[in-house]
Parts: C-alpha cells; sequence; structure tokens
C-alpha cells in the first residue's frame, strides 16, 4: 500500500456510508472549496466512467485546455486519484492538503476525505475544466456536494454495489440520477427502458435538459474507425485508442460532452487517437507477466471489469478478437468477496476460456470457492495461489491469449508488478 493509502486507512473511519452531510460540514470547514472549481463535468453511471472521463480528458487536453480529473479508485499509487491542470498531484501539495483536512476535527469517511482534498486542490490551482467522477451511487456521494455543474454525464447502469444500491436496476437509477441539477444539461448513455425512465423523470423534477444516445445521436464503428451522428453533424473519426466493442459508446459519449464544450473536431479525433486509460482491457508487454506471455508466443491482456455488466463487455470484446485470430483463451480471475461471481461467470460462459482462480490483498473472494462458481457456470476451473502461478500454469497448457481480470485491486496489483506507469 502507498504511503498516502496508508495514512487515509490509519485517520479515517473506512466504512462506506452514503450521505452528504459529513461532507458538507467538512467542505464547509475548508471553505466550500466545491464552490470555486472551474466549470465542472460530474460523471455517474455502472460502468465506463473511467474511460469516459479520460476520453473527456484527452479531447479537452487536445484542445488546449488545462484540465483537472477526479477518479477512483487508484491501480498503484494514491496519486492517480487527482491530476490537477494534466499533472498528478505530487506528494508534498497532497499531504499538506490532509494535513489542513484534519485540522478541522471533522469526521468524514476515507473517500469524503480524499474528495475534499480533491476539491480543495482543484480549486487552487487554476484550470479551464474539472471532471469529477462519482465514487459509489450519485445523490448521496461525496462528490454530490457540487450543485452547479457545467455538465451531468450518466454511462450505462446496471446493477453493482447492492448492499448499498439495492437490487432493483430503477433503483440504482434513481440513484445515478440524483447527480442531475436544475439548468444543467445531462448526457446520457444508451439505457435499458426502465433506467432510462426513470432517468427522464428525475431530469424533469429538476428541469434539467437531456441529449441521449439512441435518440439524440449515437456513435458506431465504421470503416476500421468510428462514426459519431447527432442532430447537426456527421463526424468521421479514428478508432478510439482504448479496445473492444464497448469503448465505442463512451468514446461517443464523451464526443457529445465535447460538442457541448464547443471542441474543434481536430481536437477530438486527437484525442481518441491518444487517450490512455490503464486496466481497461490493457495489452501487457512489460514486466515478469507480460515477458512471460510474450517468451510463449502469447497474448497478455488486463481489464478490470468487475461486475456482470462489465464481464458482458469484456465477453463481447474477448469473441470479437477470437473471431478474427482464435487462440486457446484463458482467464485469471480474482473478484472481492462482496460482488455478484456467479453473473460475472455466467456472463463469459460461452467464452469456453479455462478459468484459474486467485488471491489478492483485501477482500478477495477465495480461490478455491471462485473456481466452485466458475465450474458451476460451465467453465473449466483451476485455483491458485498468485498470478504468476496461474499465468505459469494457463500458458504450459498451450494458452495463446490470457486475460487478467475481476476486480480493479487485482488490475492494481498487476499493474505494479508491471511496473507501469503514468505519465504526466
Amino acid at each position: 500500500m502507498d504511503p498516502v493509502s496508508e495514512r487515509l486507512r490509519a485517520r479515517h473511519p473506512q466504512r462506506i456510508d452514503l450521505s452528504l452531510e459529513r461532507m458538507q460540514r467538512l467542505c464547509a470547514a475548508l471553505g466550500d472549496p466545491q464552490d470555486r472549481l472551474p466549470p465542472v463535468v460530474h460523471v455517474a453511471g455502472t460502468n465506463g466512467k473511467g474511460s469516459t472521463v479520460a476520453f473527456i480528458r484527452a479531447i479537452a487536453e487536445a484542445a488546449g485546455l488545462k484540465v483537472h480529473t477526479y477518479t477512483s479508485p487508484h491501480l498503484v499509487r494514491f496519486n492517480e486519484r487527482i491530476r490537477l491542470a494534466g499533472r498528478l498531484i505530487e506528494d508534498g501539495p497532497l499531504n499538506a492538503i490532509l494535513d489542513r483536512i484534519e485540522a478541522t476535527g471533522t469526521e468524514a469517511t476515507v473517500f469524503e476525505s480524499t474528495t475534499a482534498a480533491a476539491f480543495v486542490a482543484m480549486s487552487e490551482v487554476p484550470a479551464d475544466l474539472a471532471i469529477v467522477e462519482v465514487g459509489l451511487g450519485g445523490r448521496l456521494d461525496a462528490t454530490n456536494v457540487i450543485q452547479r455543474p457545467l455538465l451531468s454525464v450518466i454511462t450505462p447502469v446496471d446493477l453493482d454495489h447492492a448492499e448499498f444500491l439495492g437490487t432493483s436496476l430503477p433503483g440504482v437509477a434513481a440513484e445515478k440520477a440524483g447527480i442531475l441539477k436544475p439548468g444543467a444539461r445531462g448526457l446520457i448513455a444508451r439505457q435499458s427502458e426502465e433506467g432510462m425512465a426513470v432517468i427522464a423523470a428525475a431530469a424533469q423534477a429538476v428541469r434539467a435538459p437531456l441529449t441521449v444516445m439512441g435518440v439524440d445521436f449515437d456513435a458506431w464503428a465504421e470503416r476500421g474507425g468510428m462514426a459519431f451522428q447527432d442532430q447537426e453533424r456527421f463526424l468521421d473519426l479514428p478508432a478510439p485508442a482504448l479496445v473492444g466493442p464497448y469503448q465505442i459508446a463512451n468514446a461517443g459519449l464523451a464526443v457529445a460532452v465535447a460538442l457541448e464544450l464547443d471542441l474543434p473536431e481536430a481536437a477530438i479525433a486527437e484525442g481518441l487517437r491518444t487517450v490512455r486509460w490503464p486496466a481497461r482491457l490493457q495489452r501487457l508487454t512489460a514486466g515478469p507477466y507480460g515477458e512471460a506471455a510474450r517468451a510463449a508466443d502469447a497474448e497478455l491482456w488486463l481489464d478490470g471489469g468487475h461486475n456482470p455488466h462489465a464481464a458482458r463487455a469484456l465477453a463481447e470484446a474477448l469473441a470479437e478478437r477470437q473471431a478474427r485470430a482464435p487462440r486457446p483463451l484463458a482467464l485469471i480471475v480474482g473478484i472481492l468477496a462482496n460482488k455478484d461471481a456467479g453473473g460475472f461467470f455466467e456472463a463469459l460462459k460461452t467464452s469456453e476460456a479455462a478459468v484459474f482462480s486467485v488471491p489478492f490483498d483485501g477482500a478477495a473472494a477465495e480461490p478455491d470457492a471462485l473456481a466452485a462458481v466458475a465450474r458451476g457456470h460451465g467453465l473449466g476451473a483451476t485455483s491458485c495461489g498468485s498470478v504468476g502461478e496461474a499465468l505459469e500454469r494457463a500458458l504450459r497448457l498451450g494458452a495463446g491469449r490470457v486475460v487478467i481480470c475481476g476486480s480493479l485491486y487485482l488490475a492494481g496489483e498487476v499493474l505494479g508488478a508491471a511496473l507501469e506507469t503514468w505519465p504526466d
């Protein structure tokens, strides 16, 4: 664990407790930094939030804007969460802000404290735009003390975090729609019919105008690139640098945001070409795992999707790749114990992949139990003691395409071992 994460866990409650009251008190004690941010694009949703944020940032920076971002969780270092005018926050300023937060004496959870730190940092460094990702839900998420966003963005909504958001899709959609604010346009990804009905009703209640994918605009893969069309224009764009069919939809939502920001087409194209967002179907070639795969003439991929909706997206991406270039497929899977492992494997059962279940630091599902769940969904599965052991077994059995998946926490451990960096 990096030093900043250790500090936060040692000094703040680690519970998740969705409420705005503590966050409002903490922000008030800090001078309400959330009211002094550059124009804010607030992003909620179940899956695709991080990728959509990455696309928006890449496009805006290609247009010459200075951009702050706040995302979660981090993969290797806490500093990844806060990017100030394009650069990761440095340890010195970050620790100084945490000192100020602790000096208020206000009780706060880890996420509330980190969100407050992000708001303080972003309020004190000049920038043209701030992109803020919701942590969990939306309505009661700590980031939702932002009352006057420029734009509100909702990526696809599905079931996740049932212990906090419930098991009703309309209920989850209502939580996500809680970021919609009076007068701030909401840009909405393609949703299920019942989810969209809830979002539309919430928007009407607060008088937030909506622009909806599949109604007001759309995006699709075309001729090796990507097409975007709304009611005013058609754009012929390059393929997004992030791979997977689902990234077309994330990129399309980001393009709609860029057009609302009046960013030029050249910047949109450049942002799509240069975007970087680790652990989202990322090809690994460096570090001990990447080198072992290369030595065996195998592909190694990393994906942090951790719920059934994300697993369906992964299954679609793998099916497309397997159809183009078939190879024996293996999945190295670690999942948090409170996640829907059955739904995850159900989404991947048609892949016919060999599954190797692994542990990771934190509240991970036991590998033996995880392997049993995979077998229950028709996949051959073996439990292993580590990613290294699982990769060795998969390669020994002839896997030509290996995907490490199931958790962003697992992905962070793998990237740390691979010595991947986040360039400023």
